[in-house]
């Protein structure tokens, strides 16, 4: 992982020199979503179009992850996700998945130190059961030296999917009610919630989609409802503290009426 220059920077000096036409002044610091969760897409073409390999990309998009990861602090967000290997990425290249699975768990190696000073506690959403051993490893240790941590949360979906969520949750709701420990009739919408991997966790009020495509991809599907969707043709090696300003301001121009109508339209 480069070095970079943010590590102990203030808010101010992190968003220091804003490019020309961001209005930085229009951002309103008392309305930043509480839960920002970014798709990350387009590292293996932002590194085909430069001539590199697959790999590269995927190394250039964890650098792009540090930088979100401190905005994110810097702003004040309460929790970043991000998807990071879906349950359909089995079927890539096993070279390219052999090389992500030592990725994660050589950045979450270097990156704990950071993780600890800006107070991040750590989550993961999807089934690390199933990861290979060195890397599951780390990702376990990750979690308990993090788990005391009060700052940020930074919910990190590995081997997700969202269907296959919502089959476990409503499994485990199932073995519940077989079990006697849960009346069917009790079941509704907070008990579906409950036993989700976001459990406890408010949902994404800002979903960001880097590389211009346009749909979800079996992603946070029933915490995703009343999601503002912001998607950027900047691959994510290419997303930075600027493009993420961006997204935060455009969110905030939104009316999000959650079904209803407000009192002057009434």
């Amino acid at each position: 992982m480069q070095n970079v220059d943010y590590d102990d920077s203030t808010f101010e000096t992190f968003f220091a020199n804003p490019p020309a036409g961001l209005e930085l002044d229009a951002l309103d610091r008392t309305r930043i979503p509480r839960h920002i969760s970014c798709i990350m897409d387009g590292n293996g073409r932002w590194a085909t179009s430069r001539g590199l390999g697959r790999g590269e990309g995927h190394k250039a998009g964890i650098v792009s992850l540090r930088e979100i990861i401190t905005a994110c602090v810097r702003l004040g967000v309460e929790v970043l996700s991000a998807y990071a290997f879906s349950t359909e990425n089995w079927k890539r290249p096993k070279q390219e998945v052999n090389l992500l699975m030592h990725l994660f768990a050589q950045t979450f190696v270097d990156e704990l130190p950071l993780l600890k000073r800006e107070n991040v506690r750590v989550v993961f959403l999807g089934d690390i059961s199933a990861l290979p051993k060195r890397t599951r490893e780390v990702f376990e240790y990750g979690l308990k030296e993090t788990s005391e941590h009060t700052g940020m949360v930074l919910a990190l979906a590995v081997n997700y999917g969202a269907r296959a969520e919502l089959a476990r949750a409503a499994r485990l709701l199932a073995e519940d009610v077989a079990a006697g420990r849960l009346d069917p009739s009790r079941i509704d919408e907070a008990a579906v919630a409950g036993k989700l991997y976001t459990a406890g966790l408010p949902d994404p009020e800002l979903i960001i989609r880097t590389s211009g495509e346009l749909r979800l991809s079996n992603y946070l599907l029933w915490q995703a409802a009343y999601s503002e969707f912001y998607i950027t043709r900047t691959y994510w090696p290419d997303f930075n503290r600027w493009e993420l300003l961006d997204a935060v301001l455009s969110f905030q121009g939104r009316d999000r009426r959650f079904g209803g109508i407000h009192e002057k339209e009434a």
